[in-house]
């Protein structure tokens, strides 16, 4: 896939300090693309940006920093990225976060609901007319076969204030994401956009997602790692899902191993998609955009 040209191209990644989204972003360089690093971590990015710049030679790297738990940093990541006047051809949502215990942003939201679903779904509504301006291009959100571990979308408790389960609420974001790809690949259809969702494969990938949890999240990738992928493995699939010229048009479907495959039936349930738009629009004032 390295031999693709992305030069004159943009591409933007968030949590791209680290395992897959670095990776990612790095092959993208690598194509030639201009690569925009969303990260949470100023330092971290900074750092990040440098190494990538020296990698692969492509000094079009910049950094836009925002914490993904505060919809006010997301908005502020849009319009930073929109005063750029960049277009954008591929807009990566990877950024992720797993808790083992329930937090809660400063927007009030259970934090893996928030990050993982709210501020990718934000993010993307911010900057569509932008990608529509640069079609043809793509949305790409990392989601995970984790929408196995639960069947739907807790509508009554988003938050899960009541009977939090670490593998259930991770996977509850993760079948937002997929549900999100699909409502938003039916708004957009003919529009020039594609816009697609992915497990990255494999048992799980090593990667920094969850070392916020301390001791208990080190002992754990300590004992998973001969069964874990490496980042680069892991981030197969979304760099095929950006890049690859056979999905031209492809869109609204899911991904693992660089082929289709079909969700659960949970995440193929068009009418929980449409109100998971209609509540995530609410929850993040969405419609102030266009007043």
């Amino acid at each position: 896939m390295n031999n693709i040209d992305l030069r004159g191209k943009v591409c933007l990644v968030t949590g791209a300090t680290s395992g897959i989204g670095k990776v990612a972003a790095r092959v993208f360089a690598e194509m030639g693309a201009e690569v925009f690093l969303l990260c949470r971590d100023r330092a971290k990015g900074e750092r990040s940006a440098a190494e990538l710049t020296a990698q692969t030679g492509n000094n079009k790297i910049e950094l836009i920093h925002c914490d993904l738990a505060s919809l006010t940093e997301v908005r502020n990541a849009a319009k930073a990225f929109l005063d750029h006047d960049r277009p954008l051809h591929v807009l990566l949502n990877n950024a992720g976060v797993v808790n083992l215990t329930r937090k809660v942003t400063t927007d009030k939201q259970e934090e893996m609901f928030a990050v993982n679903h709210l501020a990718h779904f934000l993010l993307t509504n911010l900057l569509l007319e932008r990608i529509k301006a640069s079609a043809p291009a793509r949305i790409v959100n990392v989601a995970s076969d984790a929408h196995w571990f639960c069947k739907g979308i807790n509508f009554d408790d988003l938050s899960f204030n009541h009977r939090f389960r670490v593998f259930k609420v991770y996977g509850h974001s993760k079948l937002a994401n997929i549900l999100f790809t699909r409502e938003l690949a039916r708004r957009i259809n003919g529009s020039g956009i594609t816009v697609n969702a992915l497990d990255p494969g494999g048992i799980g990938v090593s990667t920094a997602l969850g070392m916020q949890n301390g001791w208990r999240a080190k002992i754990f990738e300590l004992i998973m790692k001969p069964v874990l992928q490496t980042p680069e493995h892991g981030a197969r699939t979304s760099i095929y899902a950006c890049t690859a010229t056979e999905l031209e048009g492809v869109t609204g479907r899911y991904f693992k191993d660089c082929r289709e495959i079909q969700p659960k039936p949970w995440a193929r349930d068009d009418g929980a998609a449409k109100k998971l738009w209609d509540v995530s629009a609410d929850l993040t004032d969405l419609a102030a955009h266009y007043r």
